[in-house]
């Protein structure tokens, strides 16, 4: 009813909420919204999705009807715009009516310039305060960003910033000596403790440590897959809090290996004789998605090899039974978290060379991309031909049975 109207025959009945905004809109060509179209509800008084459908079907909104009015409205020159946080709570029928537009987070660099241009003033302005008490250099805007936000993005940040421009505001007020330059010190005396740990590259001196590349709905991250070897009879175990897509791809990539040990220099009873644990470290985080296959499978050979994994390099694709490297989304994202991880090198899929032509030239300065087509290349260009020190001893020595 609140789509299709009330038939007059009911006390207190009124047009649809669609007519109803024409004529508050005075026009027959307005621009609709309607938010958050994900949380339709259904129940037993009837499916409101499906009464939106004959709105927005182009082929019969033409001849839209109305029961309060009783005649057909032509609603094909209204432009219908719709948000949804969750495209699997739409139906099917509706959302194919719908033209998709993803829009992704703010990346890091993007947040900086939206508090510099607009969300500093903005707090400046509310607070009574002038420009010239407080600076805040990228260097202090980036912490903030990074240190005390967790978010797609920038409510929590606008917060943050008004509470550094109330801490200035307080010194003014009780006429206290004002610095307004900040530093790292005076932010953490405002706003406390720093809430999150910004990853950052470790060295890996150790056999079967990766840097991989994941995306997360505030942007992207590094994270660290490590595989270790202890005696026993080829027991796979994972842990660290991982999701279906995760795990098997683990799977995959311990099959890929035991199938293709030859051309690895690996013995294949080794796999036999030793379990393997492969671990992603922030245990209490779930982590899901395809884009750790060629993580796994690069730190599985360097745990089987005892070769290092070359410095400053991450990675993230997907992989196959045959050794194929699988393109993976969120590719602007990670490429940007893992230059502020300090890191050199990233190995991609050869389909994700388009998604970097995209990034903007001053973000990937300094970058050197690897495009690779087979899990192959991938193992030739990560791991050194050079053995980590104290090496695991994975000889399997024959033993002679007396006749």
């Amino acid at each position: 009813a609140e789509i299709r109207g009330h038939r007059k025959t009911y006390i207190g009945a009124m047009p649809g909420r669609i007519i109803q905004h024409i004529k508050k809109a005075e026009t027959s060509n307005p621009v609709f919204v309607l938010d958050e179209i994900d949380k339709l509800g259904r129940s037993n008084h009837g499916d409101p999705s499906s009464a939106l459908l004959e709105v927005l079907d182009p082929e019969q909104n033409n001849e839209f009807y109305d029961n309060y009015i009783e005649t057909e409205f032509d609603l094909s020159r209204v432009m219908f715009i719709a948000t949804a946080n969750n495209l699997s709570t739409i139906q099917g029928p509706l959302l194919d009516r719908m033209e998709i537009i993803e829009v992704n987070g703010y990346t890091i660099e993007e947040k900086m310039e939206i508090a510099k241009r607009h969300l500093l003033p903005k707090q400046l302005e509310q607070h009574g305060i002038e420009a010239k008490d407080i600076t805040l250099k990228p260097a202090i805007i980036e912490k903030v960003i990074e240190e005390y936000t967790r978010e797609s993005g920038v409510r929590g940040l606008e917060k943050k910033i008004g509470s550094l421009v109330r801490g200035v505001a307080t010194k003014i007020a009780m006429e206290e000596p004002n610095e307004p330059l900040l530093t790292k010190t005076e932010v953490e005396k405002i706003l406390g403790a720093p809430i999150f740990d910004k990853d950052l590259y470790e060295g890996n001196e150790v056999a079967g440590v990766v840097t991989g590349l994941a995306w997360t709905s505030v942007g992207g991250d590094i994270l660290f897959i490590e595989a270790s070897l202890s005696p026993g009879k080829g027991k796979l175990t994972l842990t660290g809090n991982l999701g279906d897509v995760m795990k098997e791809s683990a799977s995959i990539a311990m099959a890929y290996l035991r199938s293709n040990s030859a051309q690895f220099g690996i013995d294949f009873r080794v796999f036999d004789a030793w379990d393997v644990h492969i671990h992603v470290p922030a245990g209490a985080t779930p982590k899901d998605g395809p884009s750790a296959g060629v993580t796994m499978l690069t730190a599985l050979c360097s745990a089987f090899t005892q070769r290092k994994v070359k410095a400053h390099l991450a990675m993230t694709g997907e992989i196959t039974l045959r050794g194929k490297v699988l393109p993976v989304g969120g590719i602007q994202e990670k490429i940007l978290a893992a230059k502020r991880a300090n890191i050199k090198e990233i190995i991609l899929s050869k389909s994700n060379e388009k998604d970097i032509l995209e990034i903007k030239a001053d973000y990937i300065k300094d970058l050197k991309f690897h495009y690779v087509k087979e899990m192959k290349e991938v193992i030739d260009l990560a791991l050194s031909k050079q053995k980590v020190k104290n090496p695991i001893d994975l000889s399997i020595k024959e033993t002679h049975k007396p006749n």
